[in-house]
């Protein structure tokens, strides 16, 4: 069998996925050395917040993301998909971009800019040509919305590389973020509760439309005033709490396994009205809390309990959330109450706190590596190719 060949290139989870549990593993762990001094950093060009914030939205968030849509897409427009030495150009790509941020005190600012952006500028190009070639097939209609959102992706990065444009670069990532999940939700929490719940939950179109329509334009708040767009985000935490209403949760909270996702879809409400409050209220909350309801309550939440249905759907297996996949979700449940509350109720011990979540971060994906990566390596147990 050659390399090319081997099941791990089959689809784009696979190899993505693989990556994002080895980053869910080492990156918060690496982050907590730092911010204890456990760990001293490297010379950057950037600040230790920056390297943070961009590896776990562009590192572990991008590897979830762009495993995802290289599945998702071609599923979406009913082709075979990239496999083989497409993938493999890809991984080493992402693996270059870890390598240069890595290095960038000793690397050349050209080399460093071509590292940090080749992986991202060519999934995105991938992912375009895909959606934009076979438009004529696409499932959904409302995919326009990556369009428009995947090259921002782009601009979003070199921002909060930024030496001035760090907060604005991570709050635009974090708003593309938002969208792409808040697509996601509609789509999978619709099929999810009809098939194992046998409800029916409500999807108004125009409801829909509006509330990607006012996520996207979050994506811009930098360039509008701070009140406006924070309460353009509230207009928008109230739609999504009341399409919430009636997305029947007093069901889907019966199963930890879709109630997951019904937290993550609250996480965002919170972030929203949140950030409305930090921009109003100025309240001394200690650390980032919007920004971290949302990266431990939306992505920590959220896509551990994605990875292992797509993991255990598309290689053959029932989907079904055994006691261990129940665990994981609680440790994550568990991680989100140590970051974001516990802070609050006791300062003192801020970095103490940072440690026990970022463990908590660590063992989730430690137990999914340990669990799931030996089925991305291996053929489908169903005998379907991919």
């Amino acid at each position: 069998m050659q390399f090319s060949e081997h099941p791990l290139w089959l689809v784009g989870f696979r190899p993505f996925f693989t990556l994002a549990c080895l980053a869910g593993v080492t990156l918060p762990v690496l982050w907590a050395s730092f911010f204890s001094g456990t760990l001293a950093t490297p010379t950057w060009p950037f600040s230790p917040n920056q390297w943070h914030a961009h590896e776990m939205f562009f590192g572990f968030g991008w590897a979830v993301l762009g495993g995802f849509l290289l599945t998702a897409t071609k599923n979406w427009v009913k082709i075979r998909g990239y496999h083989g030495s497409a993938l493999i150009v890809l991984v080493g790509a992402w693996l270059l971009e870890r390598a240069g941020m890595w290095y960038a005190g000793v690397l050349p600012p050209i080399v460093f800019r071509v590292s940090s952006n080749l992986f991202l500028a060519a999934i995105v190009v991938m992912l375009l040509w895909s959606l934009i070639r076979h438009h004529q097939d696409d499932s959904f209609r409302d995919n326009y919305f990556f369009l428009i959102i995947l090259p921002l992706f782009l601009v979003a990065k070199n921002l909060l590389l930024s030496a001035d444009h760090f907060q604005a670069g991570a709050a635009m990532t974090m708003a593309l973020f938002r969208v792409a999940f808040l697509v996601m939700l509609e789509r999978t929490v619709t099929q999810f509760m009809k098939n194992a719940l046998q409800a029916d939950i409500l999807r108004n179109p125009a409801l829909d439309r509006v509330i990607k329509l006012l996520a996207l334009s979050l994506v811009f708040a930098g360039l509008l005033p701070a009140l406006i767009s924070s309460s353009i985000g509230l207009v928008l935490a109230l739609l999504l709490s009341i399409r919430f209403a009636f997305w029947k949760p007093q069901l889907a909270l019966r199963r930890l396994d879709i109630g997951i996702l019904y937290l993550g879809h609250l996480a965002i409400i919170a972030q929203l009205v949140l950030q409305f409050v930090d921009q109003i209220g100025h309240p001394e909350w200690l650390g980032s809390v919007p920004m971290h309801v949302f990266t431990f309550g939306a992505m920590g939440l959220i896509i551990p309990a994605m990875l292992i249905r797509i993991v255990k759907g598309h290689t053959g297996r029932k989907v079904v959330f055994d006691r261990l996949d129940k665990t994981v979700l609680w440790i994550m449940i568990a991680g989100f109450v140590i970051r974001i509350i516990a802070p609050q109720l006791y300062p003192a011990g801020y970095v103490e706190w940072i440690g026990l979540a970022a463990a908590c971060w660590c063992a989730c994906f430690s137990i999914l590596g340990w669990r799931y990566i030996r089925y991305l390596w291996q053929p489908r147990i169903d005998g379907k190719e991919h």
